[in-house]
């Protein structure tokens, strides 16, 4: 056998073995292809187009959308099929977190300490929107005075209970209607056990009612009286810790002493400290309270009297 025989014969070989090394390529890619996009693919007169055999029932709008749909799946099959290497990784992306808001713990607005879990909804909502808001009409004042001195028979709590129920028994604490209440009225909320007030009470309500109907003809009004004793302007304390707030000042004692001399009853120091507090006069919030600052901005407005 001649050499040159020889030599084209290994080439032969060579040439073969490449042929059957290219097959199995071609069918990886096939049977690759066929897992993303499993839809039956034929070649047109162009080697590197590809198209889909389509209903003859399909629109216009249709073929567009399923052509886009297509287009990416066969972009998302030529990907996987690429070399790993070439494959883009996508990134997770890192989102940070705001953090917490000072004024509220676990979750939870903070409040003054005597506020807790087991305080009664009606309670909270009065620290929350009422007790150290500057107050200057004379009904709502009237109205807190009255409260204020229930304190030596019941809580706060009990007493905002039935506060809806003493507004419409008392007129809605008008001063003037008040003081003209006569002995069937008073009898008659005396007996009221819805209301649970005594007589004593009641008729402490009505004089009273009738004390500052002379105070506003003295003075214009009974807030114009009231507020005078601080300037016009609330006190602003930064107590921190409950036991720091005092049950009276000599604020109060100066309120009491001449309230008295008018003819008030059931106005000691420490329940005109008590209604002082629920009517702004002085700002008793303890200073981490979420309503510390609220009230401190309501308290540096310049006075208005109503």
């Amino acid at each position: 056998m001649s050499k040159q025989y020889v030599k084209r014969h290994v080439l032969e070989k060579n040439k073969n073995n490449s042929k059957e090394k290219e097959k199995p390529n071609k069918n990886i890619f096939s049977k690759n292809f066929k897992k993303i996009y499993p839809v039956g693919l034929h070649r047109t007169c162009s080697p590197l187009s590809l198209s889909l055999s389509l209903s003859q029932n399909s629109t216009d709008s249709f073929l567009t959308d399923y052509s886009a749909q297509l287009d990416e799946k066969i972009s998302l099959a030529i990907r996987l099929i690429a070399p790993t290497e070439k494959r883009e990784v996508p990134v997770a992306k890192i989102v940070q977190l705001p953090s917490a808001d000072p004024g509220h713990e676990e979750g939870l607005i903070r409040r003054c300490n005597w506020i807790t879990k087991n305080s009664d909804k009606v309670y909270v909502q009065f620290h929350d929107e009422c007790w150290g808001v500057p107050v200057y009409d004379d009904n709502e004042l009237f109205e807190l005075l009255a409260l204020s001195g229930m304190l030596m028979d019941f809580n706060w709590t009990e007493i905002l209970k039935r506060r809806q129920l003493l507004r419409e028994a008392f007129v809605g604490f008008e001063p003037n209607q008040v003081a003209k209440m006569g002995e069937k009225e008073i009898m008659d909320m005396a007996s009221n056990k819805e209301l649970n007030i005594t007589e004593s009470r009641v008729r402490c309500i009505v004089d009273n009612a009738k004390c500052i109907t002379k105070i506003a003809r003295e003075y214009g009004s009974f807030s114009s009286y009231i507020w005078e004793y601080v300037n016009y302007k609330p006190m602003i304390n930064k107590f921190r810790h409950p036991r720091n707030v005092p049950l009276r000042n000599p604020k109060a004692e100066a309120i009491s002493k001449d309230l008295l001399r008018r003819g008030f009853r059931f106005v000691g120091p420490v329940i005109v400290y008590s209604f002082m507090q629920a009517i702004g006069m002085t700002i008793d919030h303890l200073v981490d309270c979420f309503r510390y600052r609220d009230c401190v901005n309501l308290a540096e407005r310049p006075w208005r009297h109503v």
